[in-house]
């Protein structure tokens, strides 16, 4: 039986118009005299996202390495979102690699706390604090249960950084599935931003690439900054071509798994209204909370798994679900059933009715 992947939406498999399109890409050394799939990727990103160029990496940790290295320079601090992708999973790039410091801010709901950001800010290096060189915001946010911030928040964080001079980069790894939910187009999200990060090989089902976008100076800059940590590309073309069928035939079935989120969430509130606020549910991620459960989040990954259906242990009585193209409702269905015996097994009683 082929289990039910809930464990991440980069589990997906390209589509078979990706792989035709990847296996008559047209082809370049994109490190030399360009790769003409890798450039009409990069000019779509950046026609999506409302910015002057964009550039193609192998993945989204990378690219927000190289917008960090590009952005600033050693020694400044990066304030970001408290359980932010950057610090949380990136490996400690920013300070092995980049040499920055960085501090996390109070951010309800993955939303930075505006007062804190204001009180946080250097704008120069003075003799008891370092000077901000980047303010980095996440949406949809991974850490906080794919919550997107709101417009007129990303507008506050831009209208304060550029009240100091500090340029503001998007991690929005996840950015079509946060336009998706506030209804917008991803470029009026990226507008709150000097630069904007994005994935093709998440919900977008792309199997390799990101994208970073912003001005023309920034993405040259960047493009060295890509070389020296070893993301030169060759023939490229071979998977942005995946990149350009994402971004043409992928965005606007991303509802159909906020859509599944939702009912998984709604099913696993019926179980016990303890795992889950279905309400907290705004794109394609579901945090499940364990602590009325007296077994740990890895014992639950193990007894779900026997049942074929894998899930993501992220804290030690945390639990993370995501949909994804793979998964509509009937999957939806057979993971609630799994999880009905498995929570029946650990001793979490079902919800009353009244």
């Amino acid at each position: 039986m082929t289990p039910i992947d809930l464990r991440s939406d980069t589990v997906t498999l390209p589509t078979e118009h990706m792989q035709d399109a990847m296996a008559h890409a047209a082809l370049g050394d994109d490190s030399r005299d360009g790769d003409p799939t890798v450039r009409h990727l990069e000019a779509l990103a950046a026609e999506r996202t409302g910015k002057e160029a964009g550039l193609f990496l192998p993945s989204g940790t990378m690219t927000n390495l190289v917008a960090l290295l590009a952005h600033t320079g050693r020694g400044v601090e990066v304030l970001l979102t408290a359980g932010s992708h950057i610090s949380r999973t990136e490996m400690g790039g920013l300070a092995t690699l980049a040499s920055l410091f960085h501090r996390e801010l109070p951010a309800p709901r993955g939303a930075m706390d505006l007062d804190a950001l204001r009180e946080a800010l250097s704008p120069a290096l003075l003799r008891n604090r370092l000077a901000t060189g980047l303010i980095c915001v996440e949406t949809s946010h991974n850490d906080a249960g794919g919550t997107v911030p709101s417009l007129e928040h990303m507008a506050g964080v831009r209208e304060i950084a550029q009240s100091r001079g500090i340029p503001v980069h998007i991690d929005g790894a996840r950015l079509f599935n946060a336009a998706s939910a506030l209804g917008v187009k991803a470029s009026e999200i990226a507008s709150h931003g000097d630069t904007v990060a994005f994935c093709v090989s998440k919900g977008l089902s792309a199997p390799i690439g990101s994208l970073l976008c912003g001005p023309t100076p920034f993405i040259e800059r960047a493009r060295a900054f890509r070389r020296m940590v070893g993301g030169n590309l060759r023939q490229a073309g071979v998977v942005a071509a995946a990149g350009v069928v994402a971004l043409e035939e992928m965005v606007d079935r991303l509802a159909d798994d906020h859509r599944v989120a939702r009912e998984i969430a709604a099913g696993l509130h019926d179980i016990d209204a303890r795992l889950v606020e279905p309400e907290t549910v705004e794109t394609n991620i579901i945090n499940v909370d364990l602590e009325a459960s007296p077994r740990l989040a890895a014992d639950w990954a193990a007894a779900l798994k026997e049942q074929g259906v894998l899930v993501g242990p992220t804290k030690p009585r945390r639990l993370r679900i995501l949909t994804h193209r793979h998964i509509g409702s009937e999957e939806a269905k057979l993971a609630l059933a799994a999880f009905r015996d498995v929570a029946a097994r650990f001793g979490v009683e079902p919800a009353r009715v009244h």
